[in-house]
């Protein structure tokens, strides 16, 4: 069983993102969960923190959601849940992995552009997970994704042959093309990447990451599927 973890606000590239976890599913039995997480009230009194908590979705949000539940209970052997997280920590949001068995987390395009503090954390604590991360791009792909671009970071400890092993035994990934990281001089590769998406018809990258510091940036850094437009699949150096 194949369960994904989707930190959301309901905004319509949710849909997309459960469209990915069933994709990556594979009718092997499935369990979604839809996260939404909200800041704890700044507040001593217990009927005032109820109040402020009672925060209700929109007409837009509750669409998604039905939409949501539709697709999936359409879906053999899926299911989904909607898990309601006011306050975050990094244990809280570890037990939650554990407890969920999360497999990959996905985060649709549009959480990583929310600018409240809750979401941003929420974000960097998932980097920090030894879980696979999916990001998706701004393209709505349905999750049938099949041959990948590796972006090799300078100082990494692991061969491309252990990559593709791990991708192997948990995604139908084939690794066809590898490049240096090119955040530093992405215009300078920029047509050479794009070429090659384009000649092996790639439709994800693969990179590698460690654990890192939180910090909360007042500028946001433009990702790779920001500048190629296809997603990412993130994977914990130390999982493969």
């Amino acid at each position: 069983m194949k369960n994904f973890l989707i930190p959301t606000t309901l905004e319509s590239d949710t849909i997309a993102a459960v469209k990915s976890a069933i994709g990556q599913a594979h009718q092997n039995g499935s369990e979604i969960i839809l996260m939404l997480t909200t800041e704890t009230p700044d507040t001593f009194s217990s009927s005032h923190f109820l109040r402020e908590m009672r925060t209700g979705l929109t007409s837009n949000q509750e669409e998604v959601l039905e939409t949501c539940r539709y697709i999936v209970e359409h879906t053999k052997n899926c299911k989904i849940k909607v898990h309601n997280q006011c306050g975050l920590s990094s244990l809280i949001f570890k037990g939650l992995i554990d407890f969920y068995a999360i497999k990959l987390i996905i985060f649709p395009h549009s959480y990583k552009q929310e600018t409240k503090r809750i979401h941003q954390y929420l974000f960097q604590l998932a980097t920090n997970q030894k879980c696979p991360i999916l990001h998706l791009g701004l393209e709505q792909n349905e999750g049938n994704f099949n041959k990948a671009l590796y972006i090799e970071n300078r100082d990494a400890q692991i061969s491309i042959e252990n990559i593709q092993q791990f991708l192997n035994e948990n995604f139908p990934l084939e690794i066809v093309s590898k490049s240096p990281n090119f955040e530093e001089n992405y215009n300078e590769v920029a047509f050479y990447l794009t070429e090659a998406i384009s000649k092996y018809n790639i439709d994800m990258l693969v990179e590698t990451r460690k654990r890192q510091k939180i910090k909360f940036r007042r500028s946001k850094k433009e990702d790779f599927n920001e500048k190629l437009g296809i997603p990412v699949l993130s994977l914990y150096e130390e999982l493969v």
